[in-house]
């Protein structure tokens, strides 16, 4: 993996599913036919994925697994509870199962319902889906990483890494009938914060993945403008020049990738 694609992969893993928590007006019936109809929509569910994923693991990580799964079970307080979940989500993580990690993760924010806490299950869901090889798996992933950040966003409104977390996701995976979603979310985010590296990167970003090399040097030569040293910007300021075949400043700012 090069430079660049570590520094697009770790800008995803923002150090910062369930249901939206906000002002809740509808009756219990309506609630209740609402989350059926949710969990109908997931293109696959918890139980499967786990089924799946033990059927793979060797006899040494089904010990593991089995020995946390215990450990679970006997927790008697939220912070044992919440300690042991954070402890198997990151044993699923290194086994490269992101989807379980991230169910794990949710586990834990349904405990400390803190917009961090929700930003992270988020956060992990969105890697399973960048990872998963099946598209059920993508889907799941997406629509929890999606309800998530929803969630973060509810509990810190202010706080504009959620929301961009939930612009990429949108932008990631467009909606069939509105493809356009998570790109106009970033640009209604950069006009309300026109200096936010975050979102200038972001933008800048997928205006490289789409072909828009100008678009996205017009973004990023500001992000850079903004904070000279970050690395994010800069690596991906060369790739945006590099592009339009202008190696001279694809190398110059290249430099600043190490």
């Amino acid at each position: 993996m090069t430079k660049l694609q570590i520094v697009v992969v770790s800008s995803m893993i923002l150090l910062f599913a369930g249901m939206y928590f906000g002002l809740d007006i509808k009756p219990k019936e309506q609630k209740a036919i609402e989350k059926s109809r949710a969990i109908e929509a997931e293109s696959t569910d918890i139980n499967a994925l786990l089924e799946d994923a033990k059927s793979e693991l060797s006899a040494e990580k089904s010990t593991l697994i089995l020995s946390i799964e215990t450990k679970l079970n006997k927790a008697q307080t939220d912070s044992a509870k919440v300690e042991t979940l954070k402890e198997i989500s990151g044993a699923w993580y290194r086994m490269d199962r992101i989807d379980i990690a991230g169910f794990y993760a949710q586990s834990v924010a349904e405990i400390e319902n803190s917009d961090e806490s929700w930003g992270i299950a988020g956060t992990t869901y969105t890697i399973g889906a960048q990872r998963a090889k099946e598209e059920k798996v993508k889907q799941f992933c997406f629509g929890r990483a999606i309800k998530a950040f929803e969630n973060a966003i509810s509990l810190n409104p202010s706080n504009t890494t959620h929301k961009v977390n939930l612009a990429v996701c949108y932008a990631e995976n467009p909606l069939p009938d509105n493809p356009m979603k998570g790109i106009l979310m970033l640009r209604d985010l950069n006009e309300k914060e026109p200096e936010n590296v975050l979102i200038l990167t972001t933008l800048g970003r997928f205006a490289i993945q789409t072909g828009q090399y100008d678009k996205a040097i017009e973004r990023l030569r500001k992000a850079v403008e903004i904070e000279p040293k970050n690395i994010k910007a800069n690596c991906l300021l060369s790739q945006a020049y590099r592009g339009t075949g202008d190696n001279e400043k694809a190398d110059n700012y290249a430099k600043f990738c190490n």
